[in-house]
């Protein structure tokens, strides 16, 4: 059924522009609002026509889902089993008080709460995410902090999904908010020591966080205090605090170069210190002791001096420049450092080799280390180190494809682990049924890129199995092999779900980052091809019943493929698709744009950009063919991939391939990036989702 909107677009002439000699024809161009900054405060005020189109896309959407209600009310109701619903973190001690989130039955947005520390009652509700949100087409929590004396709460909250958030600061003890209430910013609160200041970050008018303030309680927000303002439009600014509490961190940066400035949270009135001056390529992270071997230092992670998967140095806090940086763990090729947490006396960092995550401890007092180890052949594992500097435990998390995310205390010295947490899946889970696997596919160069898998223990593999593969790689983010209850509804139905860890992620070390970026994009491309002909050729899929699955920058990945190698996916699934490469890194007041140069390059002044870019754009490469069956999903307020970019994408498939297999374009009119906020609407966007990938890949009568 291939179901085309009832709304004809209207005719609007194609924008027509020239770069490096060369002419770019762009005949969707209308869609883009001219108003965007504020579509994406308020949404109502999105042009009519462009408001016709997408509305029209979602009802012609809603026509195709519509035979497949049941099984979408089936499968809501299976992910929805296997949640707790009244779930709790395991609490985290601050000083006096343990800190936790918890969700009530049926609840679809956190609550934050506290309790005495050690105690397992007297709890107090510091924000009801719930109550909070009604009425609220859209609500999300950003950052919260306790203040240094715990009578106050600093919390953000989009409202929009455009990522403003509303800074507010609650009085625990009479359960309302102070006065003090600052609108559109990045999410991010820190505390001064005397808990009498916060800083937090403003964007600048094209949407990127640029400005620190600094707040006095009980002030005029509008008489705060700039303390930095970024200079170049190419670098974000966030916050953090290092694990002393002493500095307060302003981290600057793209994705290959990085700034660090310390806040000095005991005296709030000076101005912040630059550790080292930005220098192209060189990226860096701080962590204080207040008396490494007698000294006040810094301990920082960098790629200084070629260390590509990263060193860590040390630094005296009175001169801690490059020319003072002194190795303590050297670089290692292939051993990528993904962050480190300084204690009295012990360092922890979580690094990758091999493509697994580990945590080293390191006695400070002697420099020996040990591996925290894991069993399991492919795993997730992540690293919480809490609150408190004088202390020996540290906390971190567990799960791996077929085993539910655990949460354990470790005590660093005696090495005893205590098992504080193990996910409750309540419909019932036994690891025993389903197969992890990781295998190796040969990339066209001779790579071999891993794939994880799960499937269940009786899905045969013959070559006749459903599969849905999917894929990111950029940034040098990794796709961690971790559990997931929703995704058991197609494994329980015989699908193998495939994870392509391609070039552009960082599992195999910095170097498989850089390989898939730039120049070399394309790589990220041929290798999630790669791993599904792999797939194929080892029997393990079949090769008719492919569908593939990416957002965002796997969103491009998903355009790109489709162009590339159409025949070998039954169905695609594209979120949030950064489609419109091009057009997009060619508008430099688009939110992301100049920080996005090193990732992808700079086509405004690079002439061979321009040529690469162009080259794989998937907008630009729609060509007069036959397609996969294609469901793109948008979000109208995402700063990140605005919605015209999934929509013109899909706009030039309809006028332009040559099939008749479904197109189907989903625009969530209410949420920008991340969908839903709700943790049960969001299993509505999933349970679309697997519907379409079931019905590609003629699965969909397990219901």
């Amino acid at each position: 059924m291939n179901t085309r909107p009832a709304v004809t677009a209207p005719a609007h002439p194609p924008l027509v522009r020239s770069f490096h000699g060369q002419t770019l024809v762009d005949p969707h161009a209308w869609l883009r609002a001219d108003n965007w900054r504020e579509v994406m405060r308020d949404p109502s005020v999105l042009d009519a026509d462009i408001r016709a189109f997408l509305e029209a896309e979602n009802a012609a959407a809603d026509a195709w889902l519509a035979p497949h209600a049941d099984l979408r009310r089936t499968l809501v109701k299976e992910m929805r089993a296997r949640i707790k619903e009244d779930d709790a973190s395991v609490p985290a001690t601050d000083g006096p008080y343990a800190y936790f989130t918890r969700f009530r039955e049926g609840g679809q947005h956190p609550l934050i709460c506290r309790r005495p520390a050690g105690a397992v009652a007297g709890e107090t509700i510091l924000l009801d995410g719930d109550a909070l949100a009604e009425g609220k087409a859209y609500f999300q929590f950003g950052d919260a902090q306790q203040s240094p004396d715990h009578a106050l709460y600093a919390w953000t909250a989009d409202e929009a999904g455009s990522e403003y958030y509303t800074l507010r600061i609650r009085d625990i003890a009479a359960g309302v908010d102070l006065p003090d209430v600052v609108t559109e910013t990045t999410g991010d609160v820190l505390w001064s020591t005397d808990g009498r200041h916060i800083y937090y970050i403003r964007r600048d008018a094209e949407h990127r966080p640029s400005f620190v303030y600094r707040h006095l309680l009980g002030s005029d927000p509008a008489d705060d205090v700039l303390i930095y303002e970024e200079p170049d439009k190419g670098f974000f600014v966030s916050l953090g605090r290092t694990q002393s509490g002493r500095f307060g961190l302003i981290s600057c940066g793209d994705h290959d170069t990085s700034e660090v400035w310390l806040l000095d949270l005991h005296a709030p009135l000076a101005p912040p210190v630059r550790v080292e001056p930005r220098e192209p390529g060189l990226r860096y992270g701080v962590e204080h002791h207040p008396s490494l071997g007698g000294v006040e230092s810094l301990i920082i992670e960098t790629n200084a001096d070629e260390a590509e998967d990263f060193k860590i140095v040390t630094a005296p806090l009175a001169s801690p420049g490059r020319a003072n940086w002194r190795d303590l763990v050297p670089h290692k090729p292939g051993r990528l450092l993904l962050s480190q947490s300084a204690f009295r006396d012990h360092l922890v960092r979580l690094e990758r080799e091999d493509g697994l995550p580990r945590i080293v401890v390191r006695a400070l007092k002697d420099g020996s280390e040990h591996v925290v180890a894991f069993a399991e052949e492919a795993y997730a594992l992540g690293f919480d180190p809490g609150y408190g500097f004088d202390k020996t435990e540290i906390r971190f998390t567990y799960s791996s494809m077929t085993t539910p995310s655990e949460v354990w205390d470790y005590d660093v010295e005696s090495r005893a682990r205590v098992l504080r947490k193990r996910q409750e899946v309540p419909s019932g889970h036994d690891p025993a049924r389903y197969v992890t696997r990781r295998l190796m596919a040969p990339a066209p160069d001779g790579e071999l890129i891993p794939v994880s898998l799960l499937f269940a223990r009786d899905t045969p593999l013959d070559g006749t199995a459903p599969c849905l593969l999917y894929g990111y790689g950029a940034y040098g983010i990794s796709i961690p092999a971790s559990f997931s209850t929703s995704r058991l509804s197609l494994v329980d139905r015989g699908f193998v779900y495939a994870i392509a860890h391609i070039r552009g992620g960082t599992e195999k070390g910095w170097r498989w980052y850089r390989e898939g970026k730039l120049a070399k994009k394309t790589n990220s491309f041929t290798d999630f091809i790669a791993a599904g002909e792999h797939l194929v050729a080892e029997k393990i899929v079949a090769p008719d019943r492919i569908v593939a699955h990416g957002g965002s920058a796997g969103g491009m990945l998903m355009g790109a493929v489709a162009n590339m190698r159409p025949a070998l996916f039954a169905g695609i699934v594209a979120e949030v698709p950064f489609v419109d490469v091009l057009n997009t890194m060619l508008d430099d007041t688009l939110p992301l744009t100049p920080p996005e140069w090193p990732e992808w390059g700079n086509p405004i002044t690079d002439a061979e950009a321009f040529a690469t870019i162009r080259a794989y754009s998937p907008y630009d490469n729609v060509a007069a063919k036959d397609y996969p069956a294609i469901f793109a999903l948008a979000g109208l307020t995402d700063p990140r991939v605005t919605y015209w970019e999934p929509a013109k994408w899909v706009a030039r498939l309809r006028e332009t391939k040559t099939d008749s297999r479904p197109l189907l374009l989903r625009t969530n009119m209410e949420a920008g990036h991340g969908g839903a906020a709700g943790r049960f609407d969001r299993l509505e966007e999933t349970a679309m989702v697997y519907a379409f990938a079931l019905a590609m890949a003629g699965a969909a009568t397990g219901l």
